[in-house]
């Protein structure tokens, strides 16, 4: 592959199942290293799109690329360079934790000396050290997506495709799990990734893909689509000691609404078509002798914004009503 081409690449890609267009031709591409969320409600198409991506699935129509390699026609040359981390996972009776990594390490090629280490460095970097001998039919929720974690780390993939891996893991372990996932992004590898907690998706991934009912309707950062480019901003304010000043300063100076009391500030709405006007309303509190520790716009959480995406979607594709008719 050329550097700087296109990890992932998708091209039209359709996917039916009987009367069921799971994926409408759809188009993206992921350059190498980043980290790119994957984010649709149930039914949407992001496992059908990723199983295609791994080769467990052939698209109707359309093209995919990985790493260079064309997914249908050389699935064996992709299947060396991509990692998959499916939602759910075989488990296996009177097998530890150690010998069902080590049944992979077999089948990807590895033996002897360089199998025990490899195996060793698996669990070593995905946590499951303490476990390896612990029967995998044993293992809780969470420590079960490590193990299928660190199966899909074996054979040192150039690209991660992750489909939910989050679940059932306590949140320590979420914050483990984001912190190993830009560790793996800073050596270099590309990682895919779907979940339905999407502010975790927000600060671990480069950027976000959406999809509903197969298609995609927005591929971008997480900024771009929680920033808020009204003109009408929702402010957090918080003041040393009683906010009652806030309120009152509030109440006599123009474009000011209070949305909500806080035991130690408030919640208002500012209503300014100019870039630089909450900063000088920020001057103004403290100049006017207002104690002012917390100052800032509150942006929309990314569930809400894929919420308002959505609704705004349905609304653009939803045929208008027919006209009513005179009698």
């Amino acid at each position: 592959m050329i550097d700087g081409d296109a990890m992932i690449e998708v091209v039209g890609l359709t996917r039916s199942f009987e009367n069921v267009r799971a994926v409408d031709g759809i188009s993206f591409r992921v350059m190498p290293g980043q980290v790119v969320g994957f984010i649709g409600a149930n039914g949407a198409g992001k496992t059908t799109t990723m199983r295609m991506l791994v080769t467990l699935d052939a698209p109707d129509s359309g093209s995919l690329r990985l790493a260079g390699w064309d997914v249908t026609e050389h699935p064996e040359e992709v299947r060396r360079r991509v990692g998959w981390m499916p939602d759910h996972y075989g488990v296996y009776q009177n097998v530890s934790v150690f010998d069902y990594l080590d049944f992979y390490a077999r089948a990807y090629g590895y033996s002897g000396e360089d199998r025990r280490k490899r195996v060793n460095e698996v669990m070593g970097f995905a946590d499951l050290t303490p476990l390896a001998d612990r029967p995998m039919s044993g293992l809780s929720k969470g420590m079960g997506q490590r193990l299928c974690f660190g199966r899909t780390l074996l054979h040192d993939p150039d690209v991660l495709i992750l489909d939910e891996p989050a679940a059932g893991l306590d949140p320590k372990a979420r914050i483990e799990f984001k912190n190993l996932v830009r560790l793996l992004a800073e050596k270099g590898k590309t990682i895919f990734i779907s979940s339905h907690i999407l502010s975790e998706l927000g600060e671990m991934c480069d950027s976000l893909l959406f999809i509903d009912a197969g298609k995609i309707v927005h591929h971008g950062s997480a900024e771009s689509l929680t920033r808020d480019e009204s003109a009408t901003a929702v402010v957090e304010i918080r003041v040393l000691g009683s906010p009652q000043n806030l309120e009152n300063w509030l109440s006599v100076n123009a474009g000011w609404k209070l949305l909500d009391r806080r035991r130690d500030g408030v919640l208002a709405e500012f209503q300014s078509d100019q870039a630089g006007d909450l900063a000088l309303q920020l001057r103004r509190l403290i100049g006017e002798g207002i104690e002012v520790i917390d100052f800032h716009r509150r942006e929309k959480r990314l569930e809400e914004a894929f919420v308002e995406l959505l609704r705004k979607e349905h609304q653009r594709n939803d045929p208008p009503p027919f006209p009513k008719t005179e009698l």
